[in-house]
């Protein structure tokens, strides 16, 4: 079943899944169905939407709120994004699940911020994300997180220079590189030298004429890209005969970054989790394939149903489905009970602390465990 068969098959269901009822709990969904975050809202939705129907069938949220869920496409376009926040909250929407990056969540939480409704991104990983107020929840390891342990794992394999690839378009295509950067520097490397790039940028040979000419030369290029620019970047660093190793953030566990063959051989990169043979995430990825056909092949299936969770750990802690309530028992969440992993909200500004799995692709389209650790809240890199 595909995501968009996934997403009518839900909708067309809408009237039946959670009937109106004094239990019922209403969940406004951004899902961007095309564009840029299709590929990962596509899959957070569906991991988030299969887990609320097993709730459901169970009689909903800690067996007492059947949920319904109002599920509206934003295209991946922010003002689209806010328009179809306004329709969720106009329906009675009391959580609002946003796309997965900061800025339609941010554009988001400015909307759900006059009435406290609780809005928790898909997979949004840029910490100044909950800036907007204390409604504002992440749902992944935050880019800080994942740079610290990049950061340290590259250090560890001997690497002393970096050269930082970013784009100031994004806070994630921003934030992501600047934070490995400074947790670098913090461990005793270098920066060799920086270049910024746009969105969607076709080409990017002169990025690549610059990192050859770079002396030192670097032992490790980083970036924060996302499809399809990394894509086009690899290609044009390889294809000009660059071989240094290149490391990413948790956005390139995709299966087309995996699908690209030989220039994607050895990349490695940052993820929320892996199925580690009889953990609790290898039986999520048996379970939805038996129930959807569908194999989940990254890791925002099994955090879309995470989140989930932390609504449902949330108002059990909250003890009522008041916006406000359920806000302030989330931000107070230590250890809470996850597939991917667990998480914490408990002082850490409503981004969880999370393991950060780090993983390297291969030339045959596998993904690698390579180790899995968490970052230390004392020296993590500052939004």
């Amino acid at each position: 079943m595909t995501f968009r068969n996934l997403l009518l098959t839900t909708t067309s269901m809408l009237g039946v899944v959670g009937v109106a009822s004094a239990e019922e709990y209403i969940i406004g969904v951004m899902s961007a169905q095309s564009g840029y975050l299709a590929p990962y809202d596509g899959p957070a939705y569906a991991g988030f939407q299969y887990c609320i129907d097993q709730k459901n069938a169970n009689g909903g949220l800690n067996g007492t709120h059947m949920v319904k869920t109002i599920v509206k496409d934003t295209r991946s376009d922010i003002a689209e994004g806010v328009k179809v926040v306004q329709e969720m909250l106009d329906d009675g929407a009391q959580f609002i699940v946003s796309s997965a990056d900061a800025d339609p969540t941010i554009a988001a939480a400015q909307i759900t911020m006059a009435d406290g409704i609780p809005t928790m991104t898909f997979a949004g990983t840029a910490p100044v994300l909950t800036q907007v107020g204390p409604h504002v929840f992440g749902s992944y390891p935050a880019d800080n997180q994942q740079g610290a342990v990049l950061a340290a794992y590259a250090r560890d394999q001997g690497m002393d220079n970096v050269y930082l690839v970013k784009s100031p378009d994004s806070a994630y295509t921003l934030g992501g590189p600047e934070y490995f950067g400074e947790a670098f520097e913090a461990l005793g490397g270098s920066i060799a030298g920086q270049s910024n790039y746009s969105l969607n940028q076709p080409d990017f040979s002169a990025i690549v004429t610059t990192i050859k000419a770079t002396e030192p030369a670097p032992d490790v290029i980083v970036t924060w890209a996302w499809e399809p620019d990394f894509p086009a970047f690899i290609k044009a660093l390889r294809g000009a005969g660059v071989e240094t190793p290149v490391m990413g953030g948790d956005v390139l566990d995709t299966p087309t970054v995996r699908g690209l063959g030989e220039v994607v051989d050895g990349v490695i990169h940052t993820s929320g989790g892996f199925p580690d043979e009889g953990s609790a995430y290898a039986q999520f990825i048996d379970d939805f394939k038996a129930a959807t056909g569908t194999t989940p092949d990254n890791n925002y299936y099994v955090n879309g149903c995470d989140i989930a969770n932390m609504i449902e750990q949330a108002i059990a802690a909250a003890g009522s489905t008041d916006p406000a309530a359920v806000a302030a028992a989330m931000a107070e969440i230590e250890d809470g009970s996850g597939i991917m992993s667990n998480f914490t909200f408990k002082d850490t500004d409503r981004m969880p602390l999370r393991e950060v799995v780090v993983a390297r692709i291969t030339g045959s389209g596998e993904k690698e465990f390579v180790l899995r650790t968490k970052a230390d809240p004392e020296t993590l890199p500052q939004p």
